[in-house]
Protein backbone atom coordinates (compact mmCIF):
# COMPACT_ATOMS: atom_id res chain seq x y z
CA UNK A 1 0.00 0.00 0.00
CA UNK A 2 1.25 3.34 -0.49
CA UNK A 3 3.62 4.73 2.11
CA UNK A 4 5.37 7.53 0.43
CA UNK A 5 8.44 6.74 2.81
CA UNK A 6 11.61 6.04 2.78
CA UNK A 7 14.17 3.75 4.81
CA UNK A 8 17.63 3.01 4.32
CA UNK A 9 18.78 -1.11 2.92
CA UNK A 10 21.69 -2.40 3.15
CA UNK A 11 22.61 -5.04 0.47
CA UNK A 12 25.21 -7.58 1.01
CA UNK A 13 27.96 -8.48 -2.54
CA UNK A 14 31.63 -8.60 -3.59
CA UNK A 15 33.85 -5.64 -2.76
CA UNK A 16 34.34 -5.29 -6.98
CA UNK A 17 30.30 -5.05 -7.46
CA UNK A 18 29.72 -2.45 -4.43
CA UNK A 19 32.52 -0.43 -5.93
CA UNK A 20 31.02 -0.42 -9.00
CA UNK A 21 27.08 0.61 -7.40
CA UNK A 22 28.93 3.35 -5.64
CA UNK A 23 30.07 4.64 -8.56
CA UNK A 24 27.88 4.85 -10.74
CA UNK A 25 29.33 2.24 -13.09
CA UNK A 26 26.31 0.04 -13.33
CA UNK A 27 23.14 -0.96 -11.23
CA UNK A 28 21.88 -4.15 -9.07
CA UNK A 29 20.73 -7.00 -10.58
CA UNK A 30 17.42 -8.33 -9.43
CA UNK A 31 17.03 -11.75 -8.54
CA UNK A 32 14.59 -13.93 -9.74
CA UNK A 33 15.56 -17.51 -7.70
CA UNK A 34 12.52 -19.67 -7.54
CA UNK A 35 13.09 -19.88 -3.35
CA UNK A 36 13.83 -15.96 -2.98
CA UNK A 37 11.78 -14.97 0.03
CA UNK A 38 9.32 -12.04 -1.63
CA UNK A 39 9.53 -12.54 -5.01
CA UNK A 40 11.21 -11.44 -7.50
CA UNK A 41 13.71 -7.64 -7.00
CA UNK A 42 16.65 -6.23 -5.52
CA UNK A 43 17.33 -7.55 -2.29
CA UNK A 44 18.04 -5.29 1.27
CA UNK A 45 18.11 -5.78 4.76
CA UNK A 46 15.77 -2.84 6.42
CA UNK A 47 18.15 -0.80 8.62
CA UNK A 48 20.89 -3.48 9.36
CA UNK A 49 23.93 -3.10 7.72
CA UNK A 50 25.55 -5.99 9.96
CA UNK A 51 23.09 -8.74 8.42
CA UNK A 52 24.14 -7.04 4.93
CA UNK A 53 27.81 -7.66 5.82
CA UNK A 54 27.03 -11.14 7.30
CA UNK A 55 25.98 -12.08 4.36
CA UNK A 56 28.47 -11.26 2.06
CA UNK A 57 30.47 -13.13 4.28
CA UNK A 58 28.61 -16.16 4.09
CA UNK A 59 28.57 -16.15 0.25
CA UNK A 60 31.75 -15.68 0.45
CA UNK A 61 32.53 -18.95 2.10
CA UNK A 62 29.46 -21.30 0.28
CA UNK A 63 30.51 -23.14 -2.73
CA UNK A 64 27.01 -21.94 -3.86
CA UNK A 65 28.48 -18.43 -3.83
CA UNK A 66 31.47 -18.65 -3.80
CA UNK A 67 32.68 -17.73 -7.61
CA UNK A 68 30.43 -14.22 -7.10
CA UNK A 69 31.77 -13.24 -3.82
CA UNK A 70 35.79 -13.00 -3.79
CA UNK A 71 35.50 -10.38 -0.99
CA UNK A 72 32.91 -9.22 0.83
CA UNK A 73 31.21 -6.01 0.74
CA UNK A 74 27.78 -4.21 1.24
CA UNK A 75 26.15 -1.18 0.16
CA UNK A 76 23.75 0.84 1.26
CA UNK A 77 20.38 2.25 -0.08
CA UNK A 78 18.20 4.96 0.32
CA UNK A 79 14.91 3.26 -1.02
CA UNK A 80 11.22 4.76 -1.07
CA UNK A 81 8.67 2.29 -0.73
CA UNK A 82 6.42 3.76 -2.61
CA UNK A 83 3.53 1.59 -3.75
CA UNK A 84 4.76 -1.25 -0.85
CA UNK A 85 3.73 -4.39 -0.59
CA UNK A 86 4.21 -4.18 3.10
CA UNK A 87 3.38 -7.93 4.54
CA UNK A 88 3.45 -6.13 8.17
CA UNK A 89 0.03 -4.81 7.54
CA UNK A 90 -3.68 -6.69 7.50
CA UNK A 91 -4.35 -5.17 3.74
CA UNK A 92 -1.27 -6.69 2.42
CA UNK A 93 -1.48 -9.75 3.76
CA UNK A 94 -5.21 -9.83 2.79
CA UNK A 95 -4.09 -9.68 -0.50
CA UNK A 96 -1.32 -12.32 -0.87
CA UNK A 97 -4.01 -14.81 0.73
CA UNK A 98 -6.30 -14.03 -2.26
CA UNK A 99 -3.32 -14.43 -4.09
CA UNK A 100 -2.59 -18.00 -2.70
CA UNK A 101 -6.12 -19.19 -3.03
CA UNK A 102 -6.26 -18.24 -6.56
CA UNK A 103 -2.58 -20.25 -7.34
CA UNK A 104 -4.22 -23.44 -5.40
CA UNK A 105 -7.17 -23.19 -7.60
CA UNK A 106 -5.01 -22.81 -11.00
CA UNK A 107 -2.76 -26.34 -9.38
CA UNK A 108 -5.46 -28.05 -8.67
CA UNK A 109 -7.17 -27.50 -11.88
CA UNK A 110 -4.18 -28.28 -13.61
CA UNK A 111 -3.51 -31.16 -11.17
CA UNK A 112 -0.36 -30.31 -10.60
CA UNK A 113 1.25 -29.74 -7.47
CA UNK A 114 1.68 -26.55 -5.72
CA UNK A 115 5.42 -25.78 -4.61
CA UNK A 116 6.58 -25.73 -1.43
CA UNK A 117 8.91 -24.06 1.47
CA UNK A 118 11.66 -26.42 2.21
CA UNK A 119 14.73 -26.77 4.16
CA UNK A 120 18.39 -25.19 2.83
CA UNK A 121 20.40 -27.96 4.65
CA UNK A 122 19.62 -30.30 7.70
CA UNK A 123 19.10 -27.92 10.15
CA UNK A 124 17.18 -25.30 8.55
CA UNK A 125 14.02 -25.12 11.08
CA UNK A 126 12.98 -21.74 8.96
CA UNK A 127 12.95 -23.26 5.36
CA UNK A 128 14.95 -21.12 4.23
CA UNK A 129 14.08 -22.27 0.42
CA UNK A 130 10.96 -20.18 -0.03
CA UNK A 131 9.20 -21.72 -3.54
CA UNK A 132 5.98 -21.66 -1.96
CA UNK A 133 6.29 -17.93 -1.01
CA UNK A 134 8.23 -16.85 -4.36
CA UNK A 135 5.68 -18.18 -6.30
CA UNK A 136 3.02 -16.31 -4.11
CA UNK A 137 3.94 -13.21 -4.34
CA UNK A 138 4.94 -13.46 -7.80
CA UNK A 139 1.54 -14.55 -8.83
CA UNK A 140 -0.13 -11.49 -7.06
CA UNK A 141 1.73 -9.40 -9.14
CA UNK A 142 0.88 -10.87 -12.54
CA UNK A 143 -2.64 -10.94 -10.83
CA UNK A 144 -2.32 -6.60 -10.20
CA UNK A 145 -0.80 -6.77 -13.87
CA UNK A 146 -3.60 -8.14 -15.93
CA UNK A 147 -6.17 -6.07 -13.75
CA UNK A 148 -3.98 -3.51 -14.32
CA UNK A 149 -3.97 -2.50 -10.85
CA UNK A 150 -1.26 -0.37 -9.34
CA UNK A 151 2.05 -2.36 -9.31
CA UNK A 152 4.16 -2.77 -6.44
CA UNK A 153 7.43 -0.82 -6.44
CA UNK A 154 8.49 -2.88 -3.37
CA UNK A 155 7.47 -5.93 -0.94
CA UNK A 156 8.60 -5.71 2.87
CA UNK A 157 8.30 -8.53 5.43
CA UNK A 158 9.57 -8.84 8.66
CA UNK A 159 10.96 -12.68 8.95
CA UNK A 160 11.64 -14.11 12.26
CA UNK A 161 14.71 -16.63 12.08
CA UNK A 162 17.38 -18.29 13.41
CA UNK A 163 17.48 -20.60 16.55
CA UNK A 164 16.22 -18.79 19.92
CA UNK A 165 18.02 -15.74 21.30
CA UNK A 166 17.83 -17.38 24.91
CA UNK A 167 16.91 -20.17 26.40
CA UNK A 168 13.18 -19.85 26.20
CA UNK A 169 12.75 -17.13 24.01
CA UNK A 170 10.07 -16.24 21.57
CA UNK A 171 12.61 -14.00 19.71
CA UNK A 172 15.08 -15.59 17.12
CA UNK A 173 18.57 -14.38 16.92
CA UNK A 174 18.28 -13.75 12.89
CA UNK A 175 14.96 -11.67 12.96
CA UNK A 176 14.91 -8.89 10.74
CA UNK A 177 13.16 -7.14 7.83
CA UNK A 178 13.51 -7.46 4.11
CA UNK A 179 13.08 -5.48 1.56
CA UNK A 180 12.57 -6.65 -2.25
CA UNK A 181 12.64 -3.69 -4.87
CA UNK A 182 11.08 -4.24 -7.96
CA UNK A 183 11.25 -1.35 -9.56
CA UNK A 184 15.11 0.06 -9.71
CA UNK A 185 13.52 3.46 -9.69
CA UNK A 186 12.83 3.17 -5.64
CA UNK A 187 16.55 3.06 -5.49
CA UNK A 188 17.38 6.91 -4.87
CA UNK A 189 20.78 6.86 -3.65
CA UNK A 190 23.39 4.32 -2.78
CA UNK A 191 26.07 5.22 -0.05
CA UNK A 192 29.35 3.58 1.55
CA UNK A 193 28.88 1.93 5.04
CA UNK A 194 31.61 1.62 7.51
CA UNK A 195 32.38 -1.93 8.14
Amino acid sequence: MKLGAFVLGFHGCDREVGESLIAGKSDFRASQNEHDWLGGGIYFWENNPERAWDWARFMSKDSRFKKRVKEPFAVGAVIDLGNCLDLTEATSLRLLKLAHDNLVEIFTKADAELPKNRKGHDSDSDLVQRFLDCAVVNHLHRLRKEDKSDPFTTVRGAFTEGKELYPGAGIQAKTHIQLCVRESSAIRGIFRIRE
